[in-house]
Protein backbone atom coordinates (compact mmCIF):
# COMPACT_ATOMS: atom_id res chain seq x y z
CA UNK A 1 0.00 0.00 0.00
CA UNK A 2 1.18 3.53 -0.70
CA UNK A 3 -0.27 5.01 2.47
CA UNK A 4 0.40 3.33 5.81
CA UNK A 5 -0.84 5.60 8.60
CA UNK A 6 0.76 3.74 11.51
CA UNK A 7 4.37 4.19 12.55
CA UNK A 8 6.39 1.41 14.19
CA UNK A 9 5.92 3.22 17.52
CA UNK A 10 2.14 3.24 17.00
CA UNK A 11 2.14 -0.50 16.39
CA UNK A 12 4.36 -1.18 19.39
CA UNK A 13 2.03 0.87 21.64
CA UNK A 14 -1.05 -1.02 20.45
CA UNK A 15 0.59 -4.41 20.86
CA UNK A 16 1.67 -3.50 24.37
CA UNK A 17 -1.86 -2.32 25.25
CA UNK A 18 -3.52 -5.59 24.17
CA UNK A 19 -0.77 -7.69 25.72
CA UNK A 20 0.81 -9.53 22.82
CA UNK A 21 4.48 -9.56 21.86
CA UNK A 22 4.13 -9.10 18.09
CA UNK A 23 1.67 -9.05 15.20
CA UNK A 24 2.15 -12.77 14.52
CA UNK A 25 0.58 -13.53 17.90
CA UNK A 26 -2.71 -12.12 16.60
CA UNK A 27 -2.88 -15.04 14.18
CA UNK A 28 -2.13 -17.79 16.70
CA UNK A 29 -5.56 -19.39 16.15
CA UNK A 30 -4.91 -19.80 12.41
CA UNK A 31 -3.22 -23.18 11.79
CA UNK A 32 0.32 -22.86 10.51
CA UNK A 33 -0.61 -24.97 7.49
CA UNK A 34 -3.13 -22.30 6.44
CA UNK A 35 -0.70 -19.38 6.57
CA UNK A 36 1.30 -18.10 3.63
CA UNK A 37 5.05 -18.17 4.13
CA UNK A 38 5.84 -16.21 0.98
CA UNK A 39 4.33 -14.86 -2.23
CA UNK A 40 1.47 -16.85 -3.83
CA UNK A 41 3.00 -19.46 -6.09
CA UNK A 42 2.32 -18.95 -9.77
CA UNK A 43 1.73 -15.19 -9.63
CA UNK A 44 4.41 -12.81 -10.91
CA UNK A 45 5.85 -10.39 -8.39
CA UNK A 46 4.98 -7.42 -10.59
CA UNK A 47 3.42 -6.93 -14.00
CA UNK A 48 1.47 -4.42 -16.03
CA UNK A 49 -2.30 -4.17 -15.69
CA UNK A 50 -2.73 -5.78 -19.10
CA UNK A 51 -0.50 -8.73 -18.23
CA UNK A 52 -2.16 -9.24 -14.86
CA UNK A 53 -5.54 -9.35 -16.60
CA UNK A 54 -4.27 -11.91 -19.10
CA UNK A 55 -2.80 -14.08 -16.35
CA UNK A 56 -5.99 -14.03 -14.30
CA UNK A 57 -8.10 -14.91 -17.34
CA UNK A 58 -5.85 -17.91 -17.97
CA UNK A 59 -6.32 -19.04 -14.37
CA UNK A 60 -10.09 -18.60 -14.63
CA UNK A 61 -10.17 -20.67 -17.82
CA UNK A 62 -8.99 -23.67 -15.80
CA UNK A 63 -12.29 -23.70 -13.87
CA UNK A 64 -14.99 -26.20 -14.77
CA UNK A 65 -18.15 -24.23 -14.11
CA UNK A 66 -21.58 -25.55 -13.25
CA UNK A 67 -22.98 -24.46 -16.59
CA UNK A 68 -20.28 -26.19 -18.63
CA UNK A 69 -20.60 -29.77 -17.36
CA UNK A 70 -23.11 -32.33 -16.10
CA UNK A 71 -23.50 -31.00 -12.58
CA UNK A 72 -24.53 -33.09 -9.56
CA UNK A 73 -22.98 -31.13 -6.68
CA UNK A 74 -25.14 -30.18 -3.71
CA UNK A 75 -24.60 -30.73 0.01
CA UNK A 76 -25.88 -27.30 1.01
CA UNK A 77 -25.44 -25.27 -2.21
CA UNK A 78 -27.66 -26.09 -5.19
CA UNK A 79 -27.84 -25.18 -8.84
CA UNK A 80 -31.35 -24.18 -9.88
CA UNK A 81 -32.58 -22.27 -12.90
CA UNK A 82 -32.95 -18.59 -12.04
CA UNK A 83 -35.31 -16.68 -14.37
CA UNK A 84 -33.63 -13.77 -16.16
CA UNK A 85 -36.24 -11.43 -14.68
CA UNK A 86 -34.76 -11.97 -11.19
CA UNK A 87 -31.43 -10.46 -12.20
CA UNK A 88 -33.16 -7.67 -14.11
CA UNK A 89 -35.23 -6.60 -11.11
CA UNK A 90 -32.52 -6.76 -8.46
CA UNK A 91 -30.20 -4.62 -10.62
CA UNK A 92 -32.60 -1.70 -10.61
CA UNK A 93 -30.83 1.24 -9.03
CA UNK A 94 -33.20 1.63 -6.09
CA UNK A 95 -32.49 -1.97 -5.04
CA UNK A 96 -28.87 -2.44 -6.03
CA UNK A 97 -27.58 0.52 -4.03
CA UNK A 98 -29.91 0.25 -1.02
CA UNK A 99 -28.35 -0.46 2.36
CA UNK A 100 -30.13 -0.37 5.72
CA UNK A 101 -33.54 1.37 5.90
CA UNK A 102 -32.83 3.49 8.96
CA UNK A 103 -35.16 6.24 7.75
CA UNK A 104 -38.50 4.60 6.92
CA UNK A 105 -39.88 7.70 5.25
CA UNK A 106 -37.35 7.34 2.42
CA UNK A 107 -37.02 3.54 2.41
CA UNK A 108 -40.59 2.30 1.97
CA UNK A 109 -39.69 0.18 -1.05
CA UNK A 110 -36.88 -1.65 0.75
CA UNK A 111 -38.99 -2.14 3.86
CA UNK A 112 -41.92 -3.50 1.87
CA UNK A 113 -39.66 -5.98 0.08
CA UNK A 114 -38.30 -7.22 3.41
CA UNK A 115 -41.81 -7.42 4.86
CA UNK A 116 -42.93 -9.57 1.96
CA UNK A 117 -39.74 -11.65 2.18
CA UNK A 118 -40.52 -12.35 5.84
CA UNK A 119 -44.06 -13.39 4.91
CA UNK A 120 -42.77 -15.80 2.26
CA UNK A 121 -40.23 -17.40 4.64
CA UNK A 122 -42.80 -17.73 7.42
CA UNK A 123 -45.28 -19.41 5.06
CA UNK A 124 -42.58 -21.68 3.66
CA UNK A 125 -41.43 -22.80 7.12
CA UNK A 126 -44.95 -22.80 8.62
CA UNK A 127 -43.96 -20.42 11.42
CA UNK A 128 -45.64 -17.32 12.85
CA UNK A 129 -42.76 -14.96 12.18
CA UNK A 130 -39.52 -14.66 10.22
CA UNK A 131 -36.82 -12.02 10.38
CA UNK A 132 -35.41 -9.88 7.55
CA UNK A 133 -32.71 -12.49 6.76
CA UNK A 134 -29.27 -13.25 8.15
CA UNK A 135 -25.71 -13.73 6.93
CA UNK A 136 -25.99 -17.37 5.83
CA UNK A 137 -27.43 -20.71 6.87
CA UNK A 138 -24.55 -21.79 9.10
CA UNK A 139 -24.52 -18.64 11.25
CA UNK A 140 -28.33 -18.75 11.40
CA UNK A 141 -28.00 -22.26 12.81
CA UNK A 142 -25.73 -21.06 15.61
CA UNK A 143 -28.02 -18.11 16.33
CA UNK A 144 -30.92 -20.56 16.75
CA UNK A 145 -28.91 -22.55 19.31
CA UNK A 146 -28.05 -19.36 21.19
CA UNK A 147 -31.69 -18.23 21.06
CA UNK A 148 -32.88 -21.56 22.44
CA UNK A 149 -30.40 -21.16 25.29
CA UNK A 150 -31.81 -17.72 26.16
CA UNK A 151 -35.37 -19.05 26.12
CA UNK A 152 -34.76 -22.21 28.17
CA UNK A 153 -31.89 -20.85 30.28
CA UNK A 154 -29.91 -23.98 29.43
CA UNK A 155 -26.64 -24.37 27.57
CA UNK A 156 -26.70 -27.92 26.19
CA UNK A 157 -27.69 -28.68 22.59
CA UNK A 158 -28.06 -32.04 20.84
CA UNK A 159 -27.01 -31.91 17.19
CA UNK A 160 -28.13 -34.58 14.77
CA UNK A 161 -25.32 -36.43 13.02
CA UNK A 162 -27.14 -35.52 9.79
CA UNK A 163 -26.47 -31.81 10.31
CA UNK A 164 -24.11 -30.38 7.68
CA UNK A 165 -20.55 -30.56 9.09
CA UNK A 166 -19.86 -26.94 8.15
CA UNK A 167 -22.85 -25.88 10.26
CA UNK A 168 -21.53 -28.03 13.10
CA UNK A 169 -18.12 -26.41 12.73
CA UNK A 170 -19.53 -22.87 12.94
CA UNK A 171 -21.63 -23.77 15.99
CA UNK A 172 -18.64 -25.44 17.66
CA UNK A 173 -16.46 -22.39 17.06
CA UNK A 174 -19.02 -20.08 18.67
CA UNK A 175 -19.77 -22.47 21.53
CA UNK A 176 -16.08 -22.49 22.42
CA UNK A 177 -16.44 -18.87 23.54
CA UNK A 178 -19.94 -18.98 25.06
CA UNK A 179 -19.57 -22.10 27.18
CA UNK A 180 -22.37 -23.96 25.40
CA UNK A 181 -22.05 -27.75 25.26
CA UNK A 182 -22.85 -29.40 21.92
CA UNK A 183 -23.54 -33.14 21.73
CA UNK A 184 -22.42 -34.09 18.22
CA UNK A 185 -21.85 -37.35 16.36
CA UNK A 186 -20.61 -38.55 12.99
CA UNK A 187 -23.20 -39.87 10.52
CA UNK A 188 -23.19 -43.40 9.20
CA UNK A 189 -23.99 -44.68 5.71
CA UNK A 190 -27.35 -46.08 6.73
CA UNK A 191 -30.86 -45.60 5.36
CA UNK A 192 -32.33 -44.29 8.62
CA UNK A 193 -31.51 -40.91 10.10
CA UNK A 194 -30.26 -40.86 13.69
CA UNK A 195 -33.63 -39.94 15.25
CA UNK A 196 -33.18 -42.53 18.02
CA UNK A 197 -29.78 -41.16 19.02
CA UNK A 198 -31.07 -37.57 19.14
CA UNK A 199 -34.08 -38.54 21.26
CA UNK A 200 -31.96 -40.62 23.64
CA UNK A 201 -29.56 -37.69 24.13
CA UNK A 202 -32.26 -35.16 25.09
CA UNK A 203 -32.30 -34.56 28.85
CA UNK A 204 -33.59 -32.09 31.42
CA UNK A 205 -30.45 -30.00 30.68
CA UNK A 206 -31.05 -29.79 26.94
CA UNK A 207 -31.87 -26.39 25.45
CA UNK A 208 -32.60 -27.69 21.96
CA UNK A 209 -32.25 -30.50 19.49
CA UNK A 210 -30.96 -29.43 16.08
CA UNK A 211 -32.03 -31.52 13.08
CA UNK A 212 -31.45 -30.95 9.36
CA UNK A 213 -34.43 -31.61 7.05
CA UNK A 214 -33.55 -33.28 4.63
CA UNK A 215 -30.23 -34.14 6.25
CA UNK A 216 -26.71 -34.15 4.81
CA UNK A 217 -27.22 -37.59 3.24
CA UNK A 218 -30.61 -36.56 1.84
CA UNK A 219 -32.60 -38.57 4.41
CA UNK A 220 -35.91 -37.32 5.86
CA UNK A 221 -35.91 -37.41 9.69
CA UNK A 222 -39.11 -37.84 11.72
CA UNK A 223 -39.45 -34.29 13.04
CA UNK A 224 -42.73 -34.86 14.86
CA UNK A 225 -41.25 -37.67 16.94
CA UNK A 226 -38.17 -35.63 17.85
CA UNK A 227 -40.32 -32.57 18.65
CA UNK A 228 -42.45 -34.58 21.07
CA UNK A 229 -39.35 -35.90 22.82
CA UNK A 230 -37.80 -32.43 23.08
CA UNK A 231 -40.94 -30.75 24.37
CA UNK A 232 -41.41 -33.48 26.98
CA UNK A 233 -38.07 -32.39 28.47
CA UNK A 234 -38.74 -28.65 28.16
CA UNK A 235 -36.36 -28.31 25.20
CA UNK A 236 -36.96 -26.75 21.79
CA UNK A 237 -36.66 -28.26 18.33
CA UNK A 238 -34.49 -26.33 15.88
CA UNK A 239 -34.85 -27.44 12.26
CA UNK A 240 -32.26 -26.57 9.60
CA UNK A 241 -33.31 -26.49 5.93
CA UNK A 242 -30.45 -26.16 3.44
CA UNK A 243 -32.68 -26.85 0.38
CA UNK A 244 -35.87 -24.75 0.69
CA UNK A 245 -37.23 -26.08 -2.62
CA UNK A 246 -37.84 -29.36 -0.74
CA UNK A 247 -40.64 -27.65 1.19
CA UNK A 248 -42.64 -27.54 -2.03
CA UNK A 249 -43.28 -31.24 -1.32
CA UNK A 250 -42.37 -31.92 2.32
CA UNK A 251 -44.58 -30.80 5.19
CA UNK A 252 -43.39 -27.57 6.80
CA UNK A 253 -41.13 -27.97 9.86
CA UNK A 254 -43.36 -25.90 12.17
CA UNK A 255 -46.36 -28.10 11.32
CA UNK A 256 -44.30 -31.03 12.61
CA UNK A 257 -43.43 -29.32 15.89
CA UNK A 258 -40.38 -27.16 15.18
CA UNK A 259 -40.00 -24.11 17.43
CA UNK A 260 -37.23 -22.37 15.45
CA UNK A 261 -36.57 -22.98 11.75
CA UNK A 262 -33.45 -21.73 10.02
CA UNK A 263 -31.77 -22.43 6.75
CA UNK A 264 -29.98 -21.38 3.61
CA UNK A 265 -31.98 -19.45 1.01
CA UNK A 266 -29.43 -19.75 -1.81
CA UNK A 267 -31.55 -22.21 -3.81
CA UNK A 268 -34.08 -19.54 -4.74
CA UNK A 269 -32.88 -16.55 -6.73
CA UNK A 270 -29.23 -16.75 -5.68
CA UNK A 271 -26.59 -18.45 -7.82
CA UNK A 272 -23.75 -20.61 -6.55
CA UNK A 273 -21.38 -17.62 -6.86
CA UNK A 274 -18.25 -19.54 -5.90
CA UNK A 275 -19.70 -20.12 -2.43
CA UNK A 276 -21.24 -16.77 -1.57
CA UNK A 277 -22.65 -14.39 -0.67
CA UNK A 278 -25.59 -16.53 0.37
CA UNK A 279 -28.67 -15.89 2.46
CA UNK A 280 -29.61 -16.95 5.98
CA UNK A 281 -33.27 -17.69 6.74
CA UNK A 282 -34.57 -17.46 10.31
CA UNK A 283 -38.11 -18.05 11.59
CA UNK A 284 -39.77 -18.95 14.87
CA UNK A 285 -42.96 -19.08 16.89
CA UNK A 286 -44.31 -15.62 17.74
CA UNK A 287 -43.97 -16.07 21.49
CA UNK A 288 -40.19 -16.13 21.05
CA UNK A 289 -40.00 -12.96 18.96
CA UNK A 290 -38.11 -10.89 21.53
CA UNK A 291 -35.31 -13.44 21.63
CA UNK A 292 -34.97 -13.58 17.85
CA UNK A 293 -31.77 -12.10 16.36
CA UNK A 294 -31.72 -9.66 13.48
CA UNK A 295 -34.43 -7.30 12.38
CA UNK A 296 -38.17 -7.57 11.88
CA UNK A 297 -40.05 -5.31 9.47
CA UNK A 298 -43.65 -4.56 10.34
CA UNK A 299 -46.71 -2.94 8.79
CA UNK A 300 -48.27 0.22 10.22
CA UNK A 301 -50.17 3.33 9.11
CA UNK A 302 -48.79 6.84 8.74
CA UNK A 303 -50.24 10.11 10.04
CA UNK A 304 -52.66 10.14 7.12
CA UNK A 305 -53.84 6.60 7.74
CA UNK A 306 -51.99 5.18 4.75
CA UNK A 307 -50.27 1.79 4.84
CA UNK A 308 -46.56 1.97 5.67
CA UNK A 309 -43.63 -0.17 6.80
CA UNK A 310 -41.10 0.23 9.62
CA UNK A 311 -38.41 -1.67 11.45
CA UNK A 312 -40.53 -3.12 14.25
CA UNK A 313 -37.79 -5.03 16.04
CA UNK A 314 -34.03 -4.45 15.91
CA UNK A 315 -32.11 -6.58 18.38
CA UNK A 316 -28.52 -6.31 17.16
CA UNK A 317 -25.85 -4.31 18.91
CA UNK A 318 -25.91 -1.70 16.14
CA UNK A 319 -29.39 -0.64 17.26
CA UNK A 320 -29.47 -1.20 21.02
CA UNK A 321 -27.10 -1.46 23.98
CA UNK A 322 -24.45 -4.07 23.31
CA UNK A 323 -25.22 -6.08 26.45
CA UNK A 324 -28.90 -6.29 25.43
CA UNK A 325 -28.25 -7.44 21.86
CA UNK A 326 -29.27 -10.93 20.80
CA UNK A 327 -26.43 -11.11 18.29
CA UNK A 328 -23.64 -9.15 16.65
CA UNK A 329 -23.33 -11.29 13.50
CA UNK A 330 -26.92 -11.01 12.25
CA UNK A 331 -26.02 -9.18 9.05
CA UNK A 332 -28.94 -8.82 6.65
CA UNK A 333 -28.12 -10.03 3.13
CA UNK A 334 -30.52 -7.53 1.61
CA UNK A 335 -29.87 -7.99 -2.11
CA UNK A 336 -29.89 -11.78 -1.79
CA UNK A 337 -33.14 -11.57 0.19
CA UNK A 338 -34.61 -9.52 -2.64
CA UNK A 339 -33.51 -12.13 -5.21
CA UNK A 340 -35.09 -14.87 -3.07
CA UNK A 341 -38.32 -12.92 -2.78
CA UNK A 342 -38.51 -12.11 -6.51
CA UNK A 343 -37.93 -15.77 -7.45
CA UNK A 344 -40.54 -16.93 -4.91
CA UNK A 345 -43.04 -14.39 -6.25
CA UNK A 346 -42.49 -15.53 -9.82
CA UNK A 347 -43.02 -19.15 -8.80
CA UNK A 348 -45.94 -18.72 -6.44
CA UNK A 349 -47.17 -21.61 -4.33
CA UNK A 350 -48.24 -23.71 -7.31
CA UNK A 351 -44.96 -23.07 -9.13
CA UNK A 352 -42.86 -24.01 -6.09
CA UNK A 353 -44.72 -27.30 -5.72
CA UNK A 354 -44.30 -28.03 -9.42
CA UNK A 355 -40.58 -27.22 -9.24
CA UNK A 356 -40.20 -29.51 -6.23
CA UNK A 357 -41.95 -32.38 -7.99
CA UNK A 358 -39.71 -32.00 -11.04
CA UNK A 359 -36.64 -32.10 -8.78
CA UNK A 360 -37.83 -35.20 -6.97
CA UNK A 361 -38.81 -37.05 -10.14
CA UNK A 362 -35.48 -36.29 -11.79
CA UNK A 363 -33.61 -37.47 -8.68
CA UNK A 364 -35.56 -40.74 -8.64
CA UNK A 365 -34.63 -41.31 -12.29
CA UNK A 366 -30.97 -40.67 -11.51
CA UNK A 367 -30.96 -42.99 -8.49
CA UNK A 368 -32.57 -45.79 -10.48
CA UNK A 369 -30.04 -45.45 -13.29
CA UNK A 370 -26.94 -45.12 -11.13
CA UNK A 371 -27.77 -48.10 -8.93
CA UNK A 372 -27.79 -50.31 -12.03
CA UNK A 373 -24.00 -49.93 -12.05
CA UNK A 374 -22.08 -52.83 -10.54
CA UNK A 375 -20.61 -51.92 -7.16
CA UNK A 376 -22.97 -48.95 -6.61
CA UNK A 377 -25.74 -49.07 -3.99
CA UNK A 378 -28.20 -46.51 -2.62
CA UNK A 379 -27.91 -45.55 1.04
CA UNK A 380 -31.30 -43.89 1.42
CA UNK A 381 -34.37 -44.90 -0.56
CA UNK A 382 -36.39 -41.92 0.74
CA UNK A 383 -35.13 -38.51 -0.38
CA UNK A 384 -36.07 -35.26 -2.10
CA UNK A 385 -33.54 -34.26 -4.76
CA UNK A 386 -30.39 -35.50 -3.09
CA UNK A 387 -29.28 -39.00 -2.19
CA UNK A 388 -26.11 -40.82 -1.15
CA UNK A 389 -24.44 -43.67 -2.99
CA UNK A 390 -21.99 -46.26 -1.69
CA UNK A 391 -19.22 -46.81 -4.22
CA UNK A 392 -17.28 -49.56 -2.48
CA UNK A 393 -14.06 -47.53 -2.68
CA UNK A 394 -12.77 -44.07 -1.81
CA UNK A 395 -15.26 -41.76 -3.52
CA UNK A 396 -12.81 -38.84 -3.54
CA UNK A 397 -10.57 -40.53 -6.09
CA UNK A 398 -13.59 -41.48 -8.19
CA UNK A 399 -15.01 -37.94 -8.09
CA UNK A 400 -11.66 -36.51 -9.17
CA UNK A 401 -11.47 -38.87 -12.13
CA UNK A 402 -15.04 -37.96 -13.08
CA UNK A 403 -14.12 -34.27 -12.97
CA UNK A 404 -11.17 -34.98 -15.26
CA UNK A 405 -13.73 -36.48 -17.66
CA UNK A 406 -15.74 -33.25 -17.47
CA UNK A 407 -18.44 -34.57 -15.12
CA UNK A 408 -19.04 -33.05 -11.67
CA UNK A 409 -20.50 -36.18 -10.16
CA UNK A 410 -21.26 -35.21 -6.56
CA UNK A 411 -19.83 -34.22 -3.18
CA UNK A 412 -17.87 -36.94 -1.41
CA UNK A 413 -18.39 -37.79 2.22
CA UNK A 414 -14.62 -38.00 2.53
CA UNK A 415 -14.35 -34.34 1.63
CA UNK A 416 -16.98 -33.34 4.21
CA UNK A 417 -15.62 -35.68 6.90
CA UNK A 418 -11.88 -36.03 6.20
CA UNK A 419 -10.15 -38.89 7.98
CA UNK A 420 -13.33 -40.87 8.70
CA UNK A 421 -12.64 -44.17 6.95
CA UNK A 422 -16.19 -45.50 7.33
CA UNK A 423 -17.56 -42.62 5.25
CA UNK A 424 -15.00 -42.55 2.44
CA UNK A 425 -17.16 -44.62 0.09
CA UNK A 426 -20.09 -42.19 0.21
CA UNK A 427 -20.97 -39.91 -2.71
CA UNK A 428 -23.77 -37.34 -2.26
CA UNK A 429 -25.55 -36.75 -5.58
CA UNK A 430 -27.87 -33.74 -6.05
CA UNK A 431 -30.28 -33.68 -9.00
CA UNK A 432 -32.23 -30.50 -9.72
CA UNK A 433 -34.37 -29.38 -12.63
CA UNK A 434 -31.19 -28.21 -14.40
CA UNK A 435 -30.10 -31.85 -14.85
CA UNK A 436 -31.23 -33.51 -18.06
CA UNK A 437 -31.64 -37.21 -18.79
CA UNK A 438 -28.61 -36.85 -21.05
CA UNK A 439 -26.62 -35.54 -18.06
CA UNK A 440 -27.71 -38.54 -15.98
CA UNK A 441 -26.67 -40.94 -18.71
CA UNK A 442 -23.32 -39.15 -19.08
CA UNK A 443 -22.67 -39.52 -15.35
CA UNK A 444 -23.71 -43.17 -15.42
CA UNK A 445 -21.44 -43.97 -18.35
CA UNK A 446 -18.49 -42.15 -16.77
CA UNK A 447 -19.07 -43.84 -13.41
CA UNK A 448 -19.29 -47.26 -15.04
CA UNK A 449 -15.99 -46.57 -16.76
CA UNK A 450 -14.28 -45.52 -13.53
CA UNK A 451 -15.57 -48.44 -11.48
CA UNK A 452 -14.99 -51.13 -14.11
Amino acid sequence: MRYLPLTPDDRAAMLERIGVPDIDALFADVPASARLTGPIEGLPHHASEMMVGRHLRALAARNLSAADAPFFLGAGAYRHHIPASVDHIIQRGEFLTAYTPYQPEIAQGTLQVLFEFQTQVARLFGTDIANASMYDGSTACWEAIAMAGRITRRNHAVLSSGLHPHYVSVASTMAKYTGDVLATALPSLEAAADDDRVIAAISDETACAVVQYPDILGRIPDLARIADAAHAKGALLVVVVTEPVALGMLESPAALGADIVVGEGQSLGVGLQFGGPFLGLFAAREKYVRQMPGRLCGETVDADGKRGFVLTLSTREQHIRREKATSNICTNSGLCALAFSVHMTLLGGVGLERLARINHARAVQAAERLTQIAGVSLVNDAFFNEFTLRLGQDARAVALRLANRGVLGGVTMGRLFPGVTALEGGLIVAVTETVSMEDIETLAAALEGELA
